[in-house]
C-alpha cells in the first residue's frame, strides 16, 4: 500500500480501538458497520432490544464526528416527523424549511420494521438517491450519509415485513446476538457508557476515503467474475423463489474492496469475498414455502454456494 493509504490503516485500528471502550461483543456487526460508511451505504441491523444496537451506531458516528440522529418508528409516525416540513417564518414573513432528523450523516431508523408500509418511499429516494422531496422540492441530504436500521425479529408482535425494494437498498443485513457471559460480566463491572470516545475521522476524510478505495484497491477479472458466478448461483437454487438482484453484485464488489482496505491491502482476495458474501446476501434473497417449512437458513444455502462454486486461485 501507499504510504498515505498505512496512514489511513492506523487510524482504523485507532476506530475500533475507541469504539470497543463503549462496546462490548458483536465484532462482526461493529466491522460491517465501519464498512457500510466507508462505501458509502446503508445497513439493516436485526437483533431483540437490549443487545446494544443503538449504542453501536451512536458510539461509531460520535468516533467519526459524524451528525448523528435517532428515528423511532411506530405506526403512527408522520412524514413530517422524519423529513421536517415547510413552515411560515414570522421574522422573514416567508416559508422555510425546518429539517427533520433524516438530515444527518448517520441517521438511525429504530425498528424500521415497524414503520407503515406508505413512509417506506422516503427511506427509498433517502438512501438511493441521498436525497429528500418536500412539497415537490429535492433537498440533498449532508454529506457523507448512511441510514443504520435496526429491526426486531419479524414474529414479534406489532411488526411487518419491509419491502423487497427496500431491502436491497441495505448493502448488509447484520445479526446482534446476545452477549457472551464473559462479555455481559466485562459490562457489569465496568462503565463503558461513560467512556469518552476519541474523533478519529471526520466527514471530509469519510469521503476522502470512500474515494481512495474505489479508485485505487484493485479487483481482477477474476475475482469479479467469482463475484459473478456467487451471485449468479442464488438465481439457480430451487430452496429460493427470488435469487439476489445484479444490486447485489454491485454491493459485493464494494463491501469486499473496502474489507480489503480495512485490513490493509490495495487489492481484493476470494477469501474477502467470501467473508462479505453471507451478510451482502442473506436479506436478498426469498425462500420457496417448502424451504421455508424445512426452517432451511440462508446461511446454509450461502455456505452450499461458496463450496460449489470454485474459488479463483489469486
Amino acid at each position: 500500500m501507499q504510504e498515505r493509504d498505512k496512514d489511513i490503516y492506523q487510524q482504523f485500528n485507532r476506530l475500533y480501538n475507541e469504539v470497543h471502550k463503549r462496546v462490548v461483543g458483536n465484532e462482526e456487526a461493529m466491522r460491517n458497520v465501519i464498512i457500510a460508511i466507508f462505501c458509502g451505504e446503508n445497513i439493516l441491523l436485526e437483533g431483540v432490544p437490549g443487545v446494544g444496537k443503538t449504542l453501536l451506531a451512536k458510539t461509531v458516528a460520535e468516533a467519526l464526528d459524524c451528525t448523528f440522529k435517532r428515528i423511532q418508528c411506530s405506526p403512527d409516525i408522520m412524514e413530517r416527523d422524519i423529513i421536517g416540513s415547510m413552515v411560515y417564518d414570522e421574522k422573514k414573513k416567508q416559508r422555510v424549511l425546518v429539517k427533520g432528523p433524516i438530515f444527518a450523516n448517520i441517521v438511525l431508523i429504530d425498528e424500521i420494521n415497524r414503520l407503515a408500509p406508505k413512509l417506506q418511499a422516503i427511506f427509498l429516494e433517502a438512501m438511493e438517491e441521498k436525497t429528500v422531496t418536500i412539497e415537490g422540492v429535492s433537498y440533498p441530504l449532508p454529506q457523507p450519509f448512511t441510514v443504520l436500521a435496526t429491526q426486531n425479529p419479524i414474529e414479534q408482535e406489532g411488526t411487518t415485513e419491509i419491502s423487497e425494494a427496500q431491502k436491497d437498498r441495505f448493502i448488509f443485513k447484520v445479526i446482534m446476538g446476545y452477549l457472551t457471559p464473559d462479555e455481559e460480566m466485562s459490562i457489569a463491572k465496568s462503565k463503558f457508557s461513560k467512556e469518552p470516545v476519541n474523533k478519529i475521522f471526520n466527514p471530509a476524510e469519510i469521503m476522502i476515503v470512500q474515494n481512495e478505495i474505489n479508485k485505487n484497491v484493485y479487483i481482477s477479472d477474476s475475482v469479479m467474475n467469482y463475484i459473478i458466478e456467487i451471485v449468479n448461483d442464488t438465481r439457480q437454487r430451487k430452496e429460493f423463489d427470488t435469487g439476489a438482484s445484479p444490486r447485489a453484485t454491485i454491493a459485493l464488489m464494494k463491501a469486499s474492496k473496502t474489507f480489503a482496505f480495512l485490513d490493509g491491502r490495495d487489492y481484493v482476495t476470494p477469501n474477502d469475498v467470501r467473508q462479505m458474501a453471507y451478510p451482502v446476501l442473506r436479506h436478498r434473497v426469498i425462500f420457496t414455502p417448502e424451504a421455508e417449512l424445512s426452517r432451511m437458513t440462508p446461511e446454509k444455502v450461502i455456505e452450499r454456494i461458496l463450496k460449489r462454486v470454485e474459488m479463483p486461485v489469486d
